[in-house]
């Protein structure tokens, strides 16, 4: 068996993640505040039948991989190297690099980076039976009925004839090294690294796999997460400017003082979706030091901030907008408003709730010097 041998494992994290959409690989999305990447590695690294991981990342991040790797403390990973063209190539990359760094390995586990969900006993399992038969993959029952596509016609096949294949996979090394030499001479690409050792004429055992242990590859995969922002902000009157609120102007004697238009609903909204998402404020991304924003419209920023939300994977839910202000009085102009952040935020203005209250005459907006709003937004991903 593998006792007294050492295992490697190798994690491919060097995707693209282009049916995720979206600015970041899917390996790097957050999910409850740490990285796909990092929840992969974690259940490794806290093995005892571990003894060496190799991380395979796109070049574009590599140095970034390594950063969250030191920083979440994660322990065996004997280098991060580059990835190749295709997946196949980035394993057979860091098969190479075992063979330099990790000689007494005998047995390598490949998995995906995109698998967060594995457990400890499905990498056991495979391990064992790798261990005995030499290959090995972990593979779920199909439970969906199944069609076969017949040109313009189908036909339905018995699904308890089929598996869903999944990882960890694992092998002696020395036979996954002499099927991927042959598939390299062969200029053969598999659908994964089992297909390739049985190519090369060895049988592969199956696995009991978790359906837990689902790959992110789309936004719907991610598992359903809910959050909720708030947000403040104040600006005193000046005279000599449009008043703009919610991207509308509003016919008054007066404006808002600021660095951009001075929109202070639509402020308060930009802050409380990036406080959502936990991705600052508008003083840090859009500082009133830069001349860049002198004058702005406000909702050039929150299209930017929706950008921000989106390529970190969140829908917003709703949003509701508390206007406090003794003047003027805002509601003939709340449906034309809602309409104005609904076009920029794509999103149906039914989502969108704006209010206008007072202070009673009570304060500096009861003074009226000046004009407060508060924001709260429900985001989703």
């Amino acid at each position: 068996m593998y006792k007294g041998k050492k295992i490697a494992v190798i994690v491919a994290a060097a995707g693209k993640g282009k049916r995720m959409g979206g600015s970041l690989p899917k390996q790097y999305i957050k999910i409850g505040g740490q990285t796909v990447i990092l929840r992969t590695l974690r259940t490794f690294s806290l093995m005892e039948e571990i003894d060496s991981i190799i991380v395979v990342a796109d070049r574009e991040h590599l140095e970034s991989c390594r950063d969250i790797i030191m920083l979440g403390g994660i322990k065996k990973v004997e280098a991060v190297i580059p990835g190749g063209r295709e997946r196949q190539d980035s394993v057979y990359n860091a098969l190479q690099e075992i063979n330099r760094r990790l000689p007494g390995t005998g047995y390598v586990l490949i998995h995906d980076g995109a698998r967060p969900f594995i457990d400890e006993a499905t990498v056991r399992a495979v391990i064992e039976a790798a261990a005995g038969s030499g290959a090995a993959a972990a593979c779920v029952a199909v439970k969906d009925s199944l069609r076969r596509s017949l040109g313009e016609s189908s036909r339905s096949v018995n699904r308890e004839d089929y598996y869903a294949v999944q990882t960890p996979q694992g092998f002696k090394k020395s036979i996954l090294i002499e099927a991927y030499d042959k598939a390299m001479r062969d200029g053969f690409t598999g659908t994964d690294d089992a297909s390739l050792v049985e190519r090369a004429g060895y049988e592969v055992e199956i696995v009991k796999g978790d359906y837990r242990n689902i790959k992110i590859t789309t936004k719907e995969d991610l598992p359903m997460e809910n959050r909720i922002g708030t947000g403040f902000d104040v600006h005193a009157f000046s005279e000599g400017r449009d008043l703009i609120l919610g991207g509308v102007r509003i016919p008054f004697e007066k404006g808002l003082a600021g660095h951009s238009d001075a929109d202070v609903l639509t402020h308060a909204l930009m802050d409380a979706l990036l406080g959502a998402a936990a991705l600052g404020d508008i003083g840090r991304l859009f500082p009133d030091t830069d001349e860049d924003y002198r004058g702005i419209s406000s909702m050039v920023l929150l299209k930017r901030v929706a950008g921000l939300i989106a390529d970190n994977f969140f829908s917003i839910g709703n949003i509701d907008i508390t206007l406090i202000a003794q003047r003027p009085k805002i509601s003939p102009y709340t449906e034309e408003m809602r309409s104005s952040i609904a076009a920029v935020l794509g999103i149906d203005k039914s989502r969108i709730s704006i209010k206008g209250t007072t202070t009673e005459k009570l304060g500096f907006v009861g003074r009226e010097e000046g004009i407060a709003a508060e924001a709260v937004c429900l985001i989703y991903r």
